[in-house]
């Protein structure tokens, strides 16, 4: 019992040494905040006790440390005076505001009955300030790229509306900005099937593979559409190329083999040397399992049956009319059903044997059926290629 309470204090000592050397490392780095964020949960409990003095000395140099860094560039970047750093004037400020923030519910502090000053300044105007700065900024930026025609400058004018939208919900006609830049950013990719086999595809296959909605996609930039809609200007087309179909012929294979078991089947008297049955110490007969050696023979039979489509997956440029990129696609589909049928003792066979003989001869699948299984494997590979692939 003593040396577990010895190991059980041996063990907090040392995470309470390795805390503050945490602490200690993030202030020493310049991680002010993480130092903060360590000192702020270390102090939550028995904030008093003289084993947390080293905790409110470290929170209080952290802290002014990180006020000084903020300040100093808040300075610096005020007389660079690039508008681009608004957004960054914005952050810093609210930092500053949060991290004051977060020490106040802990307060007081103190150190041998002294009380530990932490000094704090009110920021609300300059969030404002800063807050109405970097709006009108980014709202004019937002609209200066929509001006352009192309999609990638009108994804970067997204960017900046979201950010916008963010940090000043609903200002001015923001939400509208949002949309109409998603709407002309987006990329319009037209479907279609091309049946290079031959052969007929099942028509529920083809309507499977176009559904799209059953894909899941997460595509916020790429839309893809299977019929033509007339208002819509397509950039792009993704052709699925069905080049062959392979249908394999039914096969049946048959195999027999015998199982055999060991089994108790009774009792029986047991014998002493002489012949006579045997007794034990209280003189009663002495009985022993009888163990018999069971057979019984299986039938097995198996239907296998194979498909596979092979194509390829073509991107188009539109505009251009010339292609992009090409993926090729093997789908395999494998049918198999096994069957069995046994004669003789059924206690020598295994559950795996007992599940078998549950089974009957069922019919094989059709063709059409056969391909059309064949298309689930293709429609995972299809999402992987939509999904991994960038326009």
């Amino acid at each position: 019992m003593k040396k577990g309470l010895l190991l059980f204090f041996t063990f907090i000592f040392l995470f309470a040494c390795n805390t503050r050397k945490q602490v200690e490392q993030a202030v020493n780095s310049g991680n002010y905040d993480q130092a903060i964020s360590t000192a702020l949960e270390k102090l939550r409990t028995n904030k008093n006790k003289k084993r947390k003095y080293d905790y409110v000395l470290m929170l209080q140099d952290a802290y002014y440390k990180a006020i000084d860094r903020d300040l100093n560039t808040l300075d610096f970047l005020k007389k660079d005076n690039n508008p681009e750093s608004l957004s960054r004037i914005y952050e810093l400020y609210l930092d500053l505001n949060a991290r004051q923030e977060s020490i106040k519910p802990i307060l007081p502090l103190s150190i041998d009955g002294k009380n530990v000053p932490f000094k704090f300044n009110n920021y609300s105007n300059n969030i404002v300030e800063a807050k109405e700065n970097v709006s009108d900024y980014m709202y004019e930026k937002g609209i200066s790229l929509l001006e352009s025609d192309d999609k990638v400058t009108i994804r970067e004018a997204y960017s900046v509306l979201e950010y916008l939208q963010h940090i000043n919900p609903n200002y001015e006609n923001t939400q509208e900005l949002l949309e109409e830049a998603h709407q002309r950013g987006t990329n319009y990719i037209l479907v279609g099937i091309n049946n290079q086999t031959q052969q007929i595809i099942p028509a529920r296959l083809e309507k499977d593979l176009l559904n799209f909605d059953t894909y899941g996609l997460n595509k916020f930039w790429s839309v893809y559409h299977a019929n033509k809609a007339e208002h819509i200007k397509y950039d792009y087309a993704m052709q699925l190329n069905l080049k062959h179909i392979n249908i394999s012929p039914e096969r049946i294979k048959e195999r027999e083999f015998i199982r055999e078991k060991d089994i108790k089947d009774g009792w029986k008297y047991k014998l002493d040397s002489k012949g006579n049955v045997a007794k034990d110490t209280l003189g009663n007969d002495i009985k022993v399992d009888k163990i018999i050696r069971v057979k019984c023979r299986i039938k097995e039979t198996i239907q296998t049956k194979s498909s596979q489509v092979i194509g390829d997956v073509v991107y188009l440029d539109l505009l251009s009319n010339q292609v992009l990129d090409n993926f090729p696609v093997k789908s395999t589909f494998v049918f198999e059903y096994i069957f069995a049928k046994s004669r003789g003792d059924k206690r020598a066979l295994n559950n795996d044997d007992r599940n078998l003989l549950k089974n009957r001869r069922i019919p094989f699948p059709t063709n059409e059926q056969m391909v059309f299984d064949t298309g689930e494997d293709l429609k995972l590979q299809l999402k992987d290629i939509i999904n991994s692939y960038k326009i």
